[in-house]
Order: structure tokens, then C-alpha cells, then sequence
């Protein structure tokens, strides 16, 4: 993590929202940043990797589930600020999926998940914008029906 503190530009990462049945997956994050608030599985999009292969790798080595991707749906920058400096920066292509394989474990990366009503309040704390990702996210779910 200390190579994603100070970044000298940003940090390409993804994320998911994966259904399934109806619900969606969210984890609680175990390791910083935002240590303790639920959001989309996802993380460090590695060189030579394409977006579909880093979701496809994040879901899997986070909660050990398989998704297909439907939809992109939208970007998400997280940026936060230590004093003068940009302590991190984050540019995130979350994306919408549905749920293929895995009933989902937690890892180092992951203390808890939960399947989830997208239409319903998210546990709370929350990674910023969750819930409007989430609402968008179904929306985008329900047009791919």
C-alpha cells in the first residue's frame, strides 16, 4: 500500500456491481484506504491487464467469485488530500456484472460481504457516492434484463 500513498499521477483501479437474484455484492474493507466502509469489490488495475481481466481478477482474488461484466457504469475518482499534498488519487471504472460462480469468502483484502436489496439503504460506513453507484448500477442491471 505505501507505493499508493503520495502517487506522483493516478491510479487506475475497477470495481463491480455484481448481482445476483436480485441482490448485490458489497464487501467491507479490511485494509486502508477507508479500512471498516462497505463498497464494490475491486481494486489496482496491474500493466498489460484490461479492465475486464482486472474485474474479472479482483472478484476472484477478493471474495472468490466469478461475474460477466453487462455495462460500464461510470467513473469514480478518490482523491484525498493530506495537508498540501494528495495523499492518494484513484481513477475507477466501475463497472455492472452478474454473479457466474462463487458463493463469495472473505480475504485479507475483505472482512465481510453482503448480499444486498440495490434498491435499500447500504450498511453503513459507505466509500463515498456508494449509493447513487448503486442506484445507477441497478438501473443498468434492470435495462440488461
Amino acid at each position: 500500500m505505501d507505493n499508493r500513498l503520495f502517487p506522483a499521477r493516478p491510479i487506475l483501479a475497477v470495481s463491480a456491481a455484481v448481482f445476483r437474484d436480485g441482490r448485490v455484492l458489497l464487501v467491507r474493507r479490511a485494509r486502508a484506504p477507508m479500512i471498516g466502509h462497505f463498497s464494490l469489490p475491486g481494486g489496482v488495475v496491474e500493466v498489460g491487464e484490461t479492465l475486464a481481466e482486472a474485474v474479472a481478477r479482483e472478484l476472484m482474488e477478493e471474495v472468490g467469485v466469478g461475474a460477466r461484466i453487462i455495462a460500464f457504469n461510470r467513473h469514480v475518482e478518490a482523491i484525498a488530500h493530506e495537508g498540501d499534498r494528495v495523499r492518494t488519487h484513484f481513477v475507477i471504472a466501475s463497472f455492472v456484472a452478474r454473479w457466474t460462480a462463487g458463493e463469495g469468502r472473505v480475504s485479507d483484502e475483505v472482512g465481510a460481504i453482503d448480499w444486498i436489496d440495490p434498491h435499500g439503504a447500504p450498511p453503513s460506513p459507505t466509500t463515498p457516492g456508494l449509493s447513487e453507484i448503486l442506484a445507477n448500477a441497478a438501473r443498468i442491471e434492470r435495462l440488461h434484463a
